[in-house]
């Protein structure tokens, strides 16, 4: 299974990106829209269009990181948000920032890994955030494909992994779903243990 910078490069060169919303998905939107704090240190992993950093950015956290594998996907998020600082745009693998942050916002970036990395992913997102940050986001609530991404799963399974690491203190249904993904998502606000 390849899924390789020059995997996810092809699928946004060739809009074959059927996860992408085309705007903020509502959970994280309602989520951000209580934040306060406008100097968090804010990471979207696997960020892709980013929709995210794009609102996080326009209401004034100027401490937003995006990290993706795309070139492209980051060159079109900056072509939507030119005034975004450009050392902020991370092309680089996941696993290989070294930074730490208040906060990592989860949006399919988790489903989009092969499931061998998900202990991986959990280790790694727990090292990058300081003592009380927070993982924020979305999962996919339901078996998806075997094959490639999106990988979903199940509650149960993903509190396995996450339990560990983190005090679960929401990892619900969501209850406001954008239509197209209504009753295939859990919303989770995990803090670091």
């Amino acid at each position: 299974m390849d899924l390789s910078e020059s995997f996810w490069d092809t699928r946004y060169q060739n809009k074959d990106i059927g996860w992408d919303l085309g705007e903020i998905s509502l959970p994280i939107k309602t989520y951000i829209d209580q934040l306060e704090d406008l100097s968090l240190k804010i990471l979207i992993p696997g960020a892709g269009n980013s929709y995210e950093a794009e609102y996080l950015f326009l209401k004034g956290f100027k401490n937003v990181f995006v990290a993706d594998l795309s070139k492209t996907a980051l060159n079109n998020f900056k072509k939507r948000v030119p005034n975004f600082p450009d050392e902020n745009l991370l092309h680089v693998n996941f696993f290989d920032i070294s930074d730490s942050f208040d906060l990592i916002i989860e949006q399919t970036f988790f489903c989009a890994l092969n499931p061998k990395f998900r202990n991986a992913y959990v280790e790694k997102t727990h090292s990058l955030l300081k003592p009380e940050g927070k993982l924020v986001g979305l999962l996919f609530d339901k078996p998806l494909y075997t094959d490639r991404p999106p990988f979903g799963g199940s509650k149960e399974e993903y509190i396995t992994y996450f339990k560990p690491y983190f005090e679960l203190d929401i990892f619900e249904s969501s209850y406001n779903s954008m239509p197209s993904r209504e009753g295939r998502e859990l919303f989770i606000k995990l803090q670091k243990t």
